[in-house]
Parts: structure tokens; C-alpha cells; sequence
């Protein structure tokens, strides 16, 4: 109702109290009328609007001269400057409401386009525009609003697929903020949203005339302060132009930068090349869409015409294009409806005649009957024009949408490849695509190389530190042990360390700057718990952590880690005692249940021997105690390759031949572990290893913080009775020498880095067995 009352206002204004004339009664009129009636709104004055106005004239002539289409009616077009104002459009479509205009080409601007559309909607005039490309011109809100052109939509979708395709994550936005700025920007948040990518700062800029330089400045002053150098510019010519300008003037178009401007650059850059020098200037390496057009003869046929006409002046864009093919476009859906016996009819509105006001003349408001059947048959065309095919899918929008990538450089502009709803980025026309399968993996998405601003061809980050002030917080814990690794200096919140010498130095060896501080993480009394301080990183409370810190799967689930600076994992730390050499020194390299079994081997094999040989082999005969005593010595003697008695069975040469090989293996183990025992020192420790330890009862140390805690109760099951918190190197070595008996513990259970700087000035321990985890330190970041 609110339109309504609109439209009810404008009404009096323009036509005060004089009624419509015969034009707004129900007449009868043939099916072939002889004029038929089109209004036109768009900025005459506009890169779009100069090029449609000339294209408009040049497709009404040769729908006028083409028999084949309106046989005997004729096509008028009146033509209306809207100035991008939604009121003066208004105007311009309540003015043609006064003529039986039966259509409206236009607006071109989607601010206007969302005004007059109340007005189409309520009269059922159809709008045909080939220039408002905002997304949310739905046709569930405005069922008469056709767009003949390519949806904003799609262009934010190219841009997000561009900046996937190229790793960058976070953009920021500059835009006109109306309705075509600010709904542009919301399709691109969510085509980017649908890549893992975001839009991280918005800028908007009043649509009014009376931006300048300065309030420009200060919003790419703003932004030049922010992490992200990919900036997409979504605006018209002037203000376009004037960011560019000041961008240049603050250092924001050179290496670093990616510069993405939507449509309305290319169409300035078809339309007025070559572009004062100062302007391309301000604009190298900068990435620009245009709507795909096809190669036809036809285009290069109106093309030359163009030339013709302008002189030269001024160049065919793409928008032309489109202007020309929709008035082609509803002049074949008029000779449809008017060979389906439709007429061109206008009846009243009740809504309008039961709202109550004697001098308003609301019959000059009428509906055209006619505007269901022309909207119907203006969705079902299906022509090849000079943009390309001319056909509405199930959403009212063009058929395979497409759009060029072009690349400023120089005092021209290159195509790097193109883009389209059907196959996404590629470098061959998206035409000779149709035909096949569409193929949207990562390794077919293709584009050819960029001239970037500052005149690179390596592809910027498309980020760097923010310069706003703002400083990374750097948790750091606060160790009250093995300081080397990590400490802070007294009375200050200067670090020093192993760990903070190595990310000083990587720090370093960044190609740009990195501002951070330095927090102490815990109570100085005591070591803080690491997966505390993940956990913390996880929250956003820091930033990121510098230390000792080990990477283990359940911190690893919380937050990033570094590649890992230093190896490290869980040994065992126990004491030991030093064996003493005696006369039974020679029993030591074996073990009682080793001499065993060598001993009955010895005895097996002589018996073997003896049941392959006494049959045929004399010297194995005789009384069985001399049998006995020859198995004997004969087993015994082979120990030293000392036997006298002759094999002279196959088989029993083979068993002995096996069993001297044994011999000599038992022989060199023998020789060199005793070498062993009588020069070496022999330290010995009731603990084996981390199995061993896991089957006794007694205390285990710990450091505190650290991750064996965990690990031992989780990974080994060790009872947590058994852990003992231990918090410098030395309680580790008052409870390793009290030892379990006394109430300290057998063993401790840490990390090597830890254990190894322990060991350096601990004599009488040492690690037990080997490494039974295998991890390393890193630095954590979120």
C-alpha cells in the first residue's frame, strides 16, 4: 500500500487534475496495431547509458526494417534520463503510463530498478533491463522485472572462484553503499563463504555526489592498516576512478597489492581507451571482469557499424550488446502476442479506484491486460543475438553466464581467461566448452599469467601484518626449571632461552615485519601446565605460544603447530650400580638359563652323533660306559674344535657340520662379552625399560606440566597412585637416590631434552632402555 500511495502522490504532480484521455478507456484494437509503444529509462549521460542510447536507436531500425518481425506494426521507443535517481525513473515510467506503453526497457541502474518496479507490478508493464545486475531483483518480488543481462550474482561468484584460485583467504571489500553496492557485496560474502573464504573489512562509500579525495583517503587509509592486500572495488566510473587515484597516492597500488574491480571498470575501458596516462597509471596490474560475449560475424559486422556511426569516439561495450539484442528480444515476443490474437488493451485498477479521492483521476493508472501474455512470451524466447544465446533459465536469468578476466596493463588491457557458470575459470572461450562434460577440478581451472601491481608476475600473498597498533600476543611459559630452554629475566617481560633464541631467529628470517609481545604464562612458582596454555591459545586469549612446548595429538586437536624445532620424547631415568669384577667373572656374559640350554645342546648333539654313527662307525662302539664317555667328550670337544673321533654317515657329517657353525657364533658371543666385562665398566639397574617398570608397583616421577602425566595413565595405564609430581632437576635427584624403599621413586619419566641437560651434571643415573614416544617441540599459533 505504501507504493501505492507513491504512486497516488507522483500522480498528482504530474498530471494535477486532468484526466487520462481515450488512450485510458477499454477500446477495441486490432491485432496488428500500427505504432506499438516502448518506454526506455536509463542515464543518457552514463559509459552505459551513451552506449545503449546509440544501440537502442540502431536495433529499432533494423527491427523497423526487417519485415520478418512487427509485419506492418511500428517499434517506438521513447527514451527517458532517469540520473540514476529512483524518483526521476519513477516519473519517467508514470509518464509513460500515459502513452499505452506496453513495455519499459530498463532502468539501468539497480537503485531506480527497485523504485518503478512497484510500478510494474502493479500495471504488469514488463521491465526488461540490460544493466541492473543486482542479485536481489528477484522475480518472486518482481514478477515483471526481467534482466537481460548477467546477475551480479554470478560476477561475485568469478570473483570468489579467482580468489580461491589463487590461496588467498580473506579480501576486503570497497563499495558504493545502495542498494547495487551492498547487495553485490552480500553475494560475494557468500560465494566466498562457500570456498573457506571471508570478507574481512567492508567500506563503504556514500552514494551521494558529494564524496572527495579526502573521504576516500580515510577509508583507504583504514585499510591500508588492515592484514589483507586483496581489495575488491565494487563502484561506478567516477568514484572508481577516484579510488584509484588516491590508492596510488598512498602507495596502495604497488607490490603487494591485488586490485579486483567489477564490470563497470571494463566497460570504461571498452568504451574510453585509451584512458588519460595518469589514470592507467593509477591502475597497472589491476584484475577487471567483463561479460562474456561471443565472436560472431554478426558482432564484428555491428562492431565496424559502431565505428561508423561514433567516429571512433566512443567504443562498442558490452552493455551495447545487450541493449541492442533486448529491444530484438521484445520485438519478437510482440509479433508472438500479436500472432496469438493478443491486443493491446488498458483497464482500470480497483485497488486504485477503491481508494478514496475525487481529484486524483486515478483511471489515468491503468493496467495493461495484455502484460501476462507479453511477459510469458518474453521468458520463452529463445534467439541467438549479438551477446550470445538469448534464453531464461527456470530463475529468469541468461543462460550460461560468463565473464572475461582482463588484466590492466600498460596503456591497454589483456585477457588472462575467462569464466563461466558452466566450467569456472579456464583459458579457452566457455562456448567451446558447452559441448562437453563439465570439469571442475582444481587442476583444470586454469588462467594465464598476471601482471601484478609494481609490475611483477609472482603471484602477492594477498596478506601481511596488520599495521593498526595492534601486537601478536605471544604466550611464553614462565619455567621455574631447566631455564635454559625458556626463562624470564627478572623484574622485566624480556625472555631468554634455547626456545626463544630460535624463534627470534626465524622471526628474522621473515621478508616483512612482525610485531608481537612477549605474556608470561603461569605463577613462577611452579611449571604451568602445557595443555592449559594450548587451550588458551584455542580461546583466542593468546595469539600464539613460544616455548618448550611438545606436540602431542590431544594439543594438536586445540591448535596449530610449527614445523617441529627440536626432536624429543619419553625415556626412562633411573639409578645405577656398579658391578664388581670377581673369579666368577667368566660365568657373567651368559645367563644361568643361557648356560642351560648351551649345555644341553652340547649333550643333544653328541647323542645325535652317537645314533648316526655307532652302527657303522667303530670308534662310537664298545661297552656302553665307553659309549657314554665318547658322546661326552665328543660334544664337550667340539666347543674347541678339538674332536678326534671321524663322522663317516651323510647324515652325521651334516648335523655336525651345522652344529660346529653354532659353536663358533656361541664362541665369538662369549669372547667378545666377557672382553666386555673385564675392561669396561659395568653399571646395572634391577629397571629395563618402560615395560619392566610398568610391572612393579613402584613411584614413577613426572615433571610438572609436562605431557608424560597423561601418557602414563592413557597410553602405558600406569595408576595414577604411582605418579609422583616432581618439579626440578633436583627432586629428581633426592627422589631417585632414596629410591622407592625410602619413599622416593625407582624411576623418572621425561622428556630427552630435559633428561639429557639432567644427565650432564648426574653421574649416577642414566636412561634406561630406549625412547618409547616420538614427538618434537613446536611453536603453537590459532
Amino acid at each position: 500500500m505504501n507504493a501505492i500511495r507513491l504512486f497516488l502522490v507522483l500522480r498528482l504532480l504530474l498530471f494535477g487534475l486532468l484526466p487520462r484521455g481515450s488512450s485510458g478507456e477499454n477500446v477495441s484494437a486490432s491485432a496488428r496495431p500500427s505504432v506499438v509503444y516502448v518506454g526506455a529509462i536509463f542515464t543518457f549521460d552514463s559509459t552505459i547509458g551513451k552506449a545503449a542510447k546509440i544501440a537502442i536507436k540502431e536495433a529499432v531500425k533494423d527491427v523497423n526494417s526487417n519485415s520478418s518481425v512487427l509485419s506492418g506494426t511500428k517499434l517506438v521507443v521513447n527514451m527517458h534520463s532517469s540520473n540514476c535517481s529512483g524518483f526521476v525513473g519513477m516519473i519517467g515510467a508514470l509518464q509513460f503510463m500515459e502513452t499505452d506503453t506496453v513495455a519499459i526497457i530498463g532502468p539501468q541502474s539497480s537503485v531506480v530498478a527497485h523504485t518503478i518496479s512497484h510500478v510494474a507490478n502493479e500495471l504488469q508493464v514488463p521491465l526488461l533491463s540490460f544493466a541492473a545486475t543486482d542479485p536481489t531483483l528477484s522475480s518472486l518480488q518482481f514478477p515483471y522485472f526481467v534482466r537481460t543481462t548477467t546477475s551480479d550474482l554470478y560476477q561475485m561468484t568469478a570473483i570468489s572462484e579467482m580468489v580461491d584460485h589463487y590461496g588467498w583467504k580473506d579480501v576486503i571489500v570497497i563499495f558504493l553503499d545502495d542498494d547495487y553496492g551492498r547487495n553485490g557485496v552480500s553475494a560475494l560474502d557468500d560465494a566466498l563463504s562457500a570456498r573457506r573464504c571471508k570478507i574481512s573489512y567492508k567500506a563503504g562509500i556514500p552514494p551521494s555526489g558529494v564524496v572527495n579525495r579526502t573521504d576516500i583517503m580515510d577509508i583507504l587509509i583504514k585499510v591500508a592498516l588492515l592484514e589483507s592486500r586483496v581489495i575488491v572495488l565494487h563502484a561506478y566510473r567516477d568514484v572508481g576512478f577516484m579510488v584509484f587515484s588516491v590508492a596510488q597516492y598512498l602507495g596502495m597500488v604497488g607490490d603487494g597489492y591485488v586490485w579486483i574491480a567489477t564490470d563497470w571498470l571494463s566497460s570504461v575501458l571498452d568504451s574510453s581507451s585509451p584512458l588519460p596516462s595518469e589514470t592507467m597509471d593509477s591502475m597497472q596490474g589491476i584484475l577487471t571482469l567483463r561479460q562474456h560475449t561471443p565472436d560472431s560475424e554478426r558482432k564484428h559486422a555491428f562492431s565496424a557499424r559502431w565505428n561508423k556511426i561514433t567516429g571512433g569516439s566512443f567504443g562498442l561495450n558490452s552493455y551495447a550488446l545487450y541493449s541492442y539484442d533486448t529491444v530484438w528480444l521484445l520485438a519478437h515476443a510482440l509479433d508472438s502476442f500479436f500472432d496469438q490474437g493478443g491486443v493491446i488493451k488498458f483497464s482500470n485498477d480497483s485497488k486504485l479506484m477503491s481508494i478514496q479521492g475525487s481529484n486524483m483521476h486515478l483511471e489515468a493508472m491503468s493496467i495493461f491486460d495484455g502484460g501476462p501474455h507479453l511477459l510469458k512470451n518474453i521468458l520463452e524466447s529463445d534467439f541467438v543475438g549479438l551477446a550470445g544465446h538469448v534464453k531464461f533459465n527456470s530463475d529468469r536469468s541468461i543462460i550460461f553466464p560468463a565473464y572475461d578476466i582482463i588484466n590492466v596493463v600498460g596503456t591497454g588491457f589483456r585477457r588472462i581467461g575467462y569464466w563461466s557458470n558452466y566450467s569456472g575459470l579456464s583459458t579457452v572461450p566457455p562456448e567451446t566448452l558447452y559441448s562437453q562434460p563439465p570439469n571442475r577440478s582444481s587442476a583444470n581451472q586454469q588462467l594465464y599469467s598476471v601482471v601484478w601491481p609494481g609490475e611483477t608476475v609472482v603471484k602477492p600473498r594477498g596478506w601481511v601484518f596488520p599495521n593498526n597498533g595492534k601486537l601478536l600476543k605471544i604466550a611464553v611459559p614462565k619455567r621455574v626449571s631447566y631455564k635454559e630452554f625458556v626463562s624470564q629475566e627478572p623484574g622485566t617481560n624480556t625472555f631468554k632461552g634455547f626456545c626463544i633464541d630460535v624463534f627470534v631467529a626465524a622471526v628474522s628470517l621473515l621478508p616483512y615485519a612482525v610485531p608481537y609481545q612477549f605474556i608470561p604464562f603461569g605463577n613462577g612458582r611452579e611449571n604451568p601446565s602445557y595443555n592449559e596454555l594450548v587451550r588458551l591459545v584455542n580461546a583466542g586469549v593468546y595469539d600464539g605460544a613460544v616455548g618448550d612446548i611438545a606436540i602431542v595429538t590431544n594439543r594438536t586437536r586445540l591448535a596449530d603447530f610449527t614445523q617441529p624445532y627440536a626432536s624429543s620424547g619419553l625415556v626412562v631415568v633411573a639409578p645405577t650400580r656398579r658391578l664388581h669384577t670377581s673369579a666368577w667373572a667368566f660365568l657373567r656374559p651368559f645367563s644361568p638359563s643361557l648356560w642351560g640350554v648351551t649345555a644341553v645342546f652340547f649333550i643333544f648333539v653328541g647323542i645325535v652323533v652317537w645314533i648316526l654313527e655307532h652302527r657303522n662307525n667303530d670308534e662310537f662302539r664298545g661297552p656302553p660306559k665307553r659309549q657314554l664317555v665318547t658322546i661326552l667328550w665328543f660334544s664337550l670337544s667340539t666347543m674347541f674344535f678339538s674332536h678326534r673321533e671321524n663322522t663317516v654317515s651323510t647324515l652325521g657329517r651334516m648335523v655336525l657340520l651345522l652344529w660346529l657353525f653354532v659353536v663358533l657364533i656361541i664362541n665369538s658371543s662369549y669372547t667378545a662379552s666377557l672382553t666386555s666385562t673385564l675392561t669396561v665398566q659395568q653399571l646395572y639397574s634391577p629397571i629395563k625399560g618402560i615395560d619392566s617398570l610398568k610391572e612393579t608397583d613402584d613411584p614413577i616421577g613426572y615433571q610438572i606440566g609436562s605431557f608424560a602425566q597423561n601418557y602414563l595413565i592413557e597410553e602405558i595405564g600406569i595408576p595414577r597412585s604411582r605418579l609422583v609430581a616432581l618439579g626440578s632437576p633436583e627432586e629428581y635427584a633426592r627422589e631417585l637416590e632414596r629410591g622407592p624403599k625410602n619413599g622416593g621413586v625407582a624411576a623418572v619419566v621425561d622428556e630427552l631434552p630435559y633428561v639429557e641437560l639432567f644427565l650432564s651434571s648426574q653421574c649416577k643415573f642414566r636412561i634406561i632402555g630406549q625412547e618409547f614416544t616420538k614427538s618434537g617441540w613446536g611453536f603453537v599459533s590459532f
